[in-house]
């Protein structure tokens, strides 16, 4: 392919379809270590990945800041379903 001042242009590849069911957003996040560490802290003593605390306290940032999207679903929960669930199911 070349473009109109006749030089080269790489071809696009199209970008691989992401499944329906993979509707997060991955984000690289650079943070010092030392507040890394106080983070992985304060996660497991909520029972929480970092990631999942990283998201908790965001979305409350964003809830405090009148900014929480309305459209913005619930934390997914992770993990074995409750007890209740799976009761619910076998009826």
């Amino acid at each position: 392919m070349t473009d109109p001042s006749g030089g080269s242009v790489p071809e696009r590849r199209p970008q691989p379809q992401q499944p329906q069911s993979q509707s997060r957003k991955q984000v690289l996040l650079r943070l010092d270590p030392l507040v890394h560490e106080a983070l992985a802290r304060w996660a497991a003593d909520e029972l929480r990945s970092a990631n999942a605390q990283i998201e908790y306290l965001l979305r409350r940032a964003l809830a405090e800041a009148g900014r929480l999207p309305g459209g913005a679903g619930p934390i997914p929960r992770r993990g074995r379903p409750s007890a209740s669930a799976t009761d619910a199911a076998e009826e």
